[in-house]
């Protein structure tokens, strides 16, 4: 082993793979498995789990995203599940027990997470004639206990839920003989540390721990040397060498005009799968509905959504019903769409772990991909250290410009229309032959019939492409971005990027019924898709108010509140201002 030019080792006790390995190397005859689902070769952190030097330890792994991870944990403990799920077998009367009695069990944080391992391992296993039950906050407690009397081998679950059904006796661990925690790092920081000492006490009997992590530091590594006697650290792809296809690039400027940004790039390409990375779960909501607003196919995703909601807005997703999906960091874990085009890092990560989770969301199952971050004017350095510890190369550019935008939906259309290898029907061909005589009959030529017909296609995106602004602007005292005044407060109307001129509105909202400037304010700019900086006077009467709007807005904002609002606000009606007579 120590020889073999696949493995380097690192420091004591750790080792790195560097190369693949065939799949004829999986334990149990999982090569079939593997192969039917595509797998040409094992990943590195794959072959690692199954050297030599593995064997009997408790393994740390830890490897990029994307790189594998969840294979490789299953081909770990594919001996015991192999070893129970044989002795079941031969052994009558094992179904029915009134307690699961797995020889493997999984902690995974999130219920996407225990979801997504329950799905991989069930593949994985099947050859074996091995049960997976996944359990989770979230799903009929009852339903779960039902699924655990019927013998599982492998159990999956949240850490709440997983320790219910030990308290409750629908879980034994006398049998376990593998036990193994997915995304340590994570469950800490979500505050599991006590429901995780509550299930390892319920296991009493030798086996082996394995814990997955993107690093082994701090809490995780305390708890990893509490937990593993006879650790060995595993390493697959180390950051910045996986998803080599994953093109990075940051785009820095003024936090106000992050959405004007983000509505651009989704326009550069209206059709590609966007996950859309955000600090909160107002922070979904808010931005999701501001682009739904706009005409994109988008939905929100976080923790605090019902497992019904979420699993419906995954379902969208993944099907590209639904082409965008705004989500929190916890949400999106366990996330299993392999073709996400693109990355938007909305808000700056964390830290370099976290951008390096978010970012192997695309380029995955050898596609290529781009992780975009908007970095607000101050924060270039953090996003420059951040890029350097996940060992990221990512190049500052800047966003796209509309006429950047209008080449790219031209280039589009003509892809789409020439040199297709679709045959058109026999009925097209029909009405193209007799539209083109027609025109010839009228003096028109074929140009004029392409370009009207051009104009009745939405080739474009659902709204338009906006002009970003990227110039400096002076940090207020509180750190919030704002232009540079000179710390002079400026009016409604002058604090307007265009400063003039203005078109105005009549909204249907007054002060008897709650109104003033601030509502108002916020109100126009969901409603009308338009920025703080594009709204000039706001004059609030008793049954109406006034808005003025720049002129170069004009055209957007009208067509965004023509859309039907299903907020609290649906009453709100807007039309040009008609001065009276």
């Amino acid at each position: 082993m120590g020889d073999s030019p696949a493995v380097r080792f690192t420091t004591p006790g750790r080792f790195r793979m560097t190369s693949s390995a065939p799949l004829s190397a999986a334990p149990c005859g999982l090569d079939a498995a593997l192969s039917a689902r595509g797998f040409e070769a094992l990943t590195p952190i794959q072959a690692a789990v199954l050297e030599p030097e593995t064997v009997g330890r408790d393994l740390r792994i830890t490897s990029q995203t994307g790189s594998g991870k969840t294979v490789a944990v299953g081909l770990a403990v594919a001996e015991d599940v192999a070893a129970q799920a044989d002795a079941w077998k031969k052994k009558k009367g094992s179904k029915g027990r009134r307690a699961a009695q797995p020889a493997v069990l999984f902690i995974a944080p999130t219920r996407e997470l225990a979801q997504q391992l329950g799905r991989e391992l069930t593949w994985l296993y099947d050859s074996l004639g091995a049960r997976v039950v996944v359990v989770t906050g979230g799903t009929s407690i009852m339903g779960e206990r039902r699924e655990l009397s019927g013998s599982p081998t492998v159990v999956v679950g949240t850490p709440g839920r997983l320790r219910d059904h030990l308290e409750k006796d629908a879980i034994a661990l006398d049998a376990m003989t593998a036990l193994v925690l997915d995304e340590a790092d994570e469950m800490l920081d979500m505050g599991f540390e006590e429901d995780l000492d509550a299930i390892l006490a319920f296991a009493t009997g030798e086996h082996r721990t394995h814990l997955v992590s993107a690093t082994f530091t701090g809490h995780a590594l305390r708890l990893a040397n509490r937990v593993q006697p006879n650790p060995l650290g595993v390493e697959g792809t180390p950051l910045g060498e996986a998803n080599t296809d994953i093109e990075h690039r940051c785009i820095q400027l003024p936090r106000k005009e992050r959405l004007s940004a983000i509505v651009n790039l989704l326009l550069l390409d209206p059709d590609a799968k966007t996950l859309i990375f955000v600090r909160t779960r107002n922070d979904t909501t808010q931005l999701s509905a501001r682009l739904a607003d706009m005409g994109f196919s988008v939905l929100p995703l976080s923790g605090e959504m019902s497992q019904r909601e979420r699993n419906e807005a995954f379902r969208k997703f993944k099907s590209s019903t639904v082409r965008v999906l705004v989500a929190t960091d916890v949400a999106a874990r366990g996330l299993d769409v392999q073709d996400i085009t693109r990355v938007i890092h909305a808000d700056l990560p964390d830290n370099g772990e976290v951008l390096t989770h978010r970012s192997g969301r695309t380029g995955r199952a050898g596609r290529s991909g781009q992780s975009i971050m908007l970095v607000g004017l101050r924060e270039k350095r953090k996003a420059e250290r951040m890029l350097r510890d996940a060992g990221v190369d990512a190049r500052f550019v800047a966003p796209p410009t509309p006429a950047q935008i209008e080449q790219a939906g031209r280039d589009r259309i003509a892809r789409q229309l020439t040199g297709g290898e679709e045959a058109p029907s026999a009925g097209s061909l029909s009405l193209a032959v007799q539209l083109l005589e027609q025109a010839a009959e009228a003096g028109d030529g074929p140009e004029g019939v392409v370009a009207r017909l051009l104009d009745r296609l939405d080739y474009a995106g659902p709204t338009e492409a906006r002009e970003v602004a990227t110039r400096p602007v002076r940090e207020s005292r509180k750190g919030r971005e704002g232009p540079d005044d000179g710390g002079k407060k400026k009016s409604r109307r002058s604090s307007a990027k265009d400063d003039g001129p203005f078109v105005s509105y009549q909204v249907s909202w007054g002060s008897t019924a709650g109104a003033d400037p601030r509502r108002l304010l916020a109100l126009v700019c969901r409603r009308g898709d338009v920025s703080r900086d594009q709204v000039g006077q706001i004059k609030v009467g008793s049954r109406s108010s006034r808005v003025d709007i720049s002129e170069s807005a004009a055209k957007t904002f009208e067509r965004a509140v023509k859309r039907p609002d299903t907020g609290r606000d649906k009453h709100v009606k807007f039309r040009r201002w008609k001065a009276p007579s």
